[in-house]
């Protein structure tokens, strides 16, 4: 049985397209880091997705810097990026602790 989620925070449309950007750039990042992964056709395969993640991100920040939304509601984004995982995807940017074997 899938737990329930709790509900997504009210979004406007641009700061939900910022909030899923941002997520899979993250997540291109931890396909990227050095320290987690040894693929290096994925780390490039996710460098390059990482571009266009980066301009989603510039255009939804643009939307709303249009449109007046001069502030970025931290608390509501955060509760979003909770609900959608951001803190194990944000987690694969880390070097992660050495292991006994070395």
């Amino acid at each position: 049985m899938v737990p329930e989620l709790p509900p997504l925070p009210a979004l406007t449309r641009a700061e939900g397209e910022f909030i899923d950007a941002y997520l899979d750039a993250l997540d291109k990042l931890g396909r990227i880091n050095p320290a987690r992964h040894r693929d290096t056709y994925g780390a490039l395969r996710a460098a390059q997705a990482l571009v266009g993640r980066a301009v989603a991100l510039r255009d939804a920040l643009t939307t709303m810097h249009r449109r007046g939304e001069s502030e970025l509601h931290s608390e509501t984004l955060a509760r979003a990026l909770r609900t959608l995982d951001g803190e194990r995807r944000a987690g694969r940017l880390t070097v992660p602790p050495p292991s006994s074997a070395s």
